[in-house]
């Protein structure tokens, strides 16, 4: 499984529905689950992104549908940051000259 962070923000239509954002919350995760993605934690934040959320996809393209998917809804932006556990950390460096 390949882990993202994913960095959300609202934009001026998801803003303006922001009332109804915990229910979209609840049909991203159910979306996630059509593209094999899981969403290990979601949460509203404070600052510079409205949205964290952590996901777990099978592969990079599961990913990608899924982002595409849920940017063509209008709701938010988002970037995407692949992350490493400490053990896959441990591999990558164990690979360097």
């Amino acid at each position: 499984m390949v882990t993202y962070v994913v960095l959300a923000n609202f934009t001026d239509q998801g803003i303006r529905n922001a009332k109804e954002s915990p229910k979209r919350a609840d049909a991203f995760k159910q979306m996630a689950k059509t593209f094999g993605v899981t969403v290990k934690d979601l949460f509203w934040t404070q600052g510079r992104y409205d949205v964290v959320t952590i996901v777990e996809a099978p592969d990079e393209s599961s990913a990608m549908s899924l982002s595409l998917s849920l940017g063509a809804l209008g709701n938010v932006r988002t970037e995407s940051l692949r992350a490493f556990s400490a053990a896959e950390m441990t591999a990558v460096v164990g690979k360097m000259i």
